[in-house]
């Protein structure tokens, strides 16, 4: 898994992020990886089985929302934010400063 599939900024589009930030498992990821800055993906709080959460991790990096960084045999994740704020300015402050207390 060296090739991860990653959208270069100019293929990431807004469609493709608001439908990566509508599911709330991904954007508990999300709110998690923006206060961690990069997250081992073994360390994510999240309620799902192993494979959903790959599921979850792949369509927030196809979309373009985070970048995966391999490490041995570790992944690591972070939110791709100057990229986002680049192609989206404001989108994913204004979407993480919507969520509850109780989402972040």
């Amino acid at each position: 898994m060296s090739d991860l599939d990653e959208p270069a900024v100019e293929q990431v589009t807004l469609p493709g992020v608001l439908h990566a930030l509508s599911d709330p498992t991904r954007l508990a990821v999300v709110a998690q990886l923006a206060r961690a800055q990069e997250m081992s993906c073994g360390n994510l709080e999240v309620a799902v089985a192993k494979s959903t959460l790959s599921q979850h991790l792949r369509v927030l990096r196809e979309a373009g929302v985070t970048h995966t960084r391999p490490d041995g045999n570790q992944r690591w994740l972070s939110i791709r934010r100057a990229d986002l704020d680049q192609a989206f300015p404001g989108l994913l402050d204004s979407v993480l400063g919507a969520l509850a207390p109780s989402d972040t």
